[in-house]
């Protein structure tokens, strides 16, 4: 069983929270192992936080954002099935030729990144949910050119990769994007979809990372890929509900995820690496039942990080700027029940719990843009887009 950290050590970890120096561009420190051993971590007041919070636009359940390359504007999906174009100094606009989405439960429209060529090329890729047959649904990745001016729209817009198999249920589509840092490769953040089991089943994609070339087939240097069809897809496998991905400096690909009940995690991933769900997780079912914690299975990867009390995260980018102090070589995740947004300093393979502010509404989504200005979506049909302003 899970037990959830005794008030005395919730107390202790708190007081050493508030009391410990800033973390350094290398590593965190020291006084922090405790937090980064347990599932802890106290959360800071707003106002205490190196920033300020200024409110930008509204969107209507915003699920993702990507900054336009050399422009002033970003992308922004509404999970009903809307792509909007923001721009800083102008109106926000509907961008046409957008696909049908299946929008219910966790489902709609996902994620939005810009292809390594847009300067040249102008294509994007999204992710959304499409209906199967006999009630089921899957998450699809689409590419598409997006012509820019007064009436965007996208054109030839082509599906690269599905979901497989379409199960029922409308939870833990994942299906978050992420190109590699030299531009080859494209990685899927693919979910188990609440099916628990399939996120070991070598047959689907489901519970696992995929990794494609940037027109949607396998290379041929996939772990996998002599197994073929969608076997060959696989990264690495075991996951739950992924919903961050990113490189950090030195091209370490990490991720995070929802575990069940607590148990959210941020993993490094490794080729063909097995994270363990369902058969070990540091959270326990909803319904009480014990899953075994990771330490009881060394076979399988380990977090290295974890909550309990979960934070629920969502979005996680790699900040490597300038304009906030201490923050350089850090990786920045939103948290959805957690409300707030988590710094976690990055030390070779290690990831240290260096900040939490408690912003005291869900984060959904967090992007750097090109002059290192930090900018979130907080969650729910008023979403927001707010960028964090450095305090003096």
């Amino acid at each position: 069983m899970k037990n959830l950290p005794h008030l005395a050590l919730i107390s202790a970890l708190a007081v050493a929270a508030c009391s410990a120096a800033p973390a350094s561009t290398e590593a965190a420190p020291a006084d922090t192992a405790k937090l980064d051993a347990s599932g802890a971590q106290p959360a800071t007041p707003l106002a205490d936080a190196p920033f300020t919070v200024k409110e930008i636009a509204s969107f209507n359940e915003p699920w993702a954002m990507t900054f336009v390359p050399g422009t002033r504007a970003a992308l922004i999906t509404e999970r009903s099935g809307k792509l909007k174009l923001w721009q800083e100094s102008g109106p926000t606009l509907d961008v046409a030729g957008v696909p049908a989405v299946a929008f219910g439960g966790q489902g709609g429209f996902g994620d939005v990144i810009v292809a390594p060529d847009f300067a040249a090329s102008g294509t994007i890729y999204l992710s959304w949910v499409e209906p199967g047959p006999g009630k089921t649904y899957g998450a699809v990745v689409g590419k598409a050119k997006l012509k820019q001016g007064a009436a965007p729209a996208l054109e030839g817009l082509q599906i690269i990769w599905k979901q497989y198999p379409k199960v029922t249920g409308q939870g833990h589509y994942s299906h978050r994007l992420l190109f590699s840092p030299d531009g080859k490769y494209l990685f899927i953040g693919s979910g188990e979809r609440q099916k628990f089991t399939p996120a070991q089943d070598m047959t689907g994609n489901l519970g696992k990372i995929l990794r494609l070339n940037a027109d949607g087939s396998v290379p041929a240097d996939n772990p996998f890929a002599s197994e073929g069809g969608v076997t060959a897809q696989i990264w690495s496998l075991g996951h739950r509900n992924i919903l961050g991905l990113a490189f950090d400096g030195t091209g370490k690909l990490w991720n995070q995820e929802m575990g069940p009940k607590g148990g959210d995690e941020v993993n490094l991933v490794e080729v063909k690496a097995n994270y363990g769900y369902p058969i070990v997780s540091n959270g326990d079912h909803y319904d009480g039942k014990d899953i075994p914690d990771h330490p009881t299975r060394p076979e399988f990867a380990a977090p290295k990080l974890w909550w309990n009390p979960s934070v629920s995260p969502a979005g996680l980018v790699w900040y490597d700027g300038d304009l906030y102090r201490g923050w350089k070589n850090s990786l920045l995740m939103g948290a959805l029940s957690g409300e707030g947004l988590i710094r976690m300093a990055v030390d070779g393979d290690k990831l240290h719990k260096s900040d939490r502010w408690d912003f005291g509404q869900r984060i959904r989504e967090v992007e750097v843009r090109d002059d290192g200005s930090v900018w979130l979506l907080t969650d729910g049909e008023d979403g927001k887009l707010v960028r964090l302003v450095p305090k003096k």
